[in-house]
């Protein structure tokens, strides 16, 4: 369930970031801040455990990055 929510995220952003770049930062950096607050939720368990945890935000945190940075990159090298 999570993998096909962050999927659908990142998705999103992919086509805001193309239609509105600018605008596209505000919602990305607020699933970037929730993921954080998951990440760093799952890390406190102890040990390896709390590593195995948190990975799982923190890949879904860069995929939104990218998601976003691709979305604008594209909607930059279009001759309009």
């Amino acid at each position: 369930m999570l993998i096909a929510g962050i999927v659908v995220v990142c998705l999103v952003l992919l086509v805001l970031a193309f239609v509105f770049p600018r605008l596209s930062r505000g919602p990305e950096n607020g699933g970037k801040r929730v993921m954080g607050v998951g990440s760093s939720g799952a890390s406190k368990a102890p040990g390896r455990l709390g590593h195995w945890l948190a990975k799982p935000f923190s890949n879904a945190s860069k995929a939104m990055g990218k998601s976003g940075e691709t979305g604008r990159k594209g909607r930059s090298k279009l001759p309009f």
